[in-house]
């Protein structure tokens, strides 16, 4: 007797990230998706995110125009993007067309990071609650990926999150103060915020955000 497959909808990929799975595909060629559940998580902690005086001068800088929900499917067709060091990418045409729709629907935001008219960086994520689970981010200019993540955790501070979930930890973004958690751990602190209330802020206002900024290079200092 052969197996059903069961179709990968939006509503399963929310349930999916309620309960701590996310899904991937093999390759940007593949056309299955599958369900990962790792051992060790990697989070970035909303009160130990780590911003140096030489990144702050540069989000506060002109260097980059950044902005919010503007451009979901540029974002997430750069990220999908092969680079020479990273020649192939775990996100399929079906990745692209699920998350798109979950930006449609309220729960998938991007924030991008431009120069000119010209989109060079950004990043994108899914949002449930006090939860944001960061996806996938790129850069086409030197630190515009960097700028982004500065930008996305002003405004999850702002907005009342408590977990930003990177998956696995890179160096990127260990330098951030990115850590691996068990998965013990990481599904507890994922009850806790899923059920949080808390508010996607696309456009706090400048004033805000460079407090924001300031008062997260101040506590990285400390």
């Amino acid at each position: 007797m052969s197996r059903r497959s069961v179709e990968v909808t939006t509503d399963l990929v929310l349930r999916a990230y309620r309960h701590g799975l996310f899904p991937m595909a093999e390759g940007r060629a593949g056309d299955k998706l599958f369900w990962l559940d790792p051992i060790k998580r990697g989070v970035l902690p909303l009160d130990g995110f780590h911003l140096s005086r030489r990144l702050l001068r540069t989000v506060l800088s002109d260097s980059f125009i950044v902005t919010a929900d503007r451009n979901f499917a540029g974002t997430i067709a750069g990220c999908a993007t092969p680079l020479p060091d990273r020649t192939d990418t775990w996100i399929n045409p079906q990745i692209e067309r699920l998350f798109t729709e979950l930006f449609r629907m309220g729960h998938a935001h991007s924030v991008e990071a431009w120069q000119g008219a010209t989109l060079v960086g950004g990043l994108y994520g899914v949002a449930l609650g006090g939860a944001f689970f960061g996806e996938s981010m790129f850069s086409f200019a030197r630190d515009a990926s960097k700028v982004a993540l500065v930008h996305l955790v002003a405004r999850l501070r702002l907005g009342g999150f408590r977990l930003l979930d990177t998956q696995f930890v890179t160096a990127h973004l260990a330098q951030f103060g990115a850590a691996e958690i068990p998965r013990e751990i990481y599904k507890q602190h994922l009850a806790e915020a899923v059920d949080h209330p808390a508010v996607w802020l696309a456009d706090p206002g400048d004033a805000t955000l460079e407090a924001e900024f300031r008062g997260l290079a101040g506590q990285s200092a400390e």
